[in-house]
C-alpha cells in the first residue's frame, strides 16, 4: 500500500488540512477542510487525485467551515465527527461570522462516527477513538499498522487542544490523551490540527500538560 499525505494550511488560522491518498488508485480523503476551499481543490488536481470522502476531526470552523462547500462542488460525502459537536455544525456561519471568514456553511454531516467505528483512508483501516474535552465531539483517526494518526485538535507537539472553551473539559482531554492515544504505542506518529507533526512517545516523555 502506497498511502502518501500532504497538508494544506487553510485560514487565518494556518490549519493544517490534510489529504490523504493512495498513490497506485489516487483516491484521496481530505481530513478538516476549514477553507480556502478553491486552494484545496487547486492542490487536489494538481496531484491528479480522486476525492472520495470528508472526514472532520471536530467542529471548529477552521476545521469544519469549508466543508459544506467542498461536498457541494465534489458530490462527497462529509463523515464525522461525533454527534457531540452538532451544536457546533449548527453554528459555523455565526462562526465564521465572529471571526471574519467568509463563506463558511453550517453542516449537517451524511454520516457522524463514535468511538469504535472504523474509517477506511486511502485503502487503509483506521479506528475511530472518541477523545473529547477540547470539544464534546472530538475524534481521532488512528492505524495502529501503519503507525499514524491523524488527531485534530486533541494533541500537539509540546501541548494540547484549548479547554477554556464553555464546553470544554480539560480532565476529559488528558484522560482521553493518556487512556485512548498513549497507549497505542510510542511509535505512532501524528498530524495535528496546526503545527509541526509529532509522536506520541516524544509527547508522553516531554509534554508538560502530560507529566505527573
Amino acid at each position: 500500500m502506497a498511502l502518501k499525505a500532504g497538508i494544506i494550511p487553510v485560514t487565518p488560522f494556518q490549519q493544517n488540512c490534510t489529504l490523504v491518498w493512495d498513490d497506485t488508485t489516487k483516491e484521496a480523503t481530505v481530513i478538516d477542510p476549514g477553507g480556502d476551499v478553491g486552494q484545496i481543490l487547486a492542490q487536489v488536481d494538481k496531484l491528479g487525485l480522486k476525492l472520495v470522502q470528508i472526514l472532520l476531526t471536530h467542529g471548529h470552523i477552521d476545521h469544519a467551515g469549508g466543508a459544506d462547500e467542498l461536498r457541494e462542488r465534489t458530490g462527497i460525502e462529509v463523515i464525522g465527527p461525533q454527534l457531540g459537536d452538532k451544536m457546533l455544525l449548527d453554528h459555523l456561519e455565526q462562526q465564521g461570522r465572529a471571526y471574519g471568514l467568509d463563506g463558511s456553511r453550517n453542516l449537517v454531516p451524511d454520516r457522524w462516527l463514535d468511538e469504535g467505528d472504523t474509517v477506511t483512508i486511502g485503502g487503509a483501516e483506521f479506528a475511530v477513538l472518541h477523545c473529547p474535552g477540547h470539544s464534546p465531539g472530538s475524534l481521532v483517526y488512528v492505524s495502529t499498522a501503519l503507525r499514524v494518526a491523524f488527531v485534530g485538535d486533541v494533541l500537539f507537539q509540546g501541548s494540547i487542544g484549548r479547554t477554556d472553551f464553555p464546553y470544554g473539559d480539560h480532565d476529559a482531554l488528558i484522560n482521553a490523551i493518556k487512556t485512548k492515544l498513549l497507549p497505542l504505542g510510542d511509535e505512532i506518529g501524528f498530524v495535528c490540527g496546526h503545527g509541526p507533526s509529532s509522536d506520541f512517545g516524544t509527547e508522553r516523555r516531554t509534554n508538560p500538560f502530560l507529566q505527573g
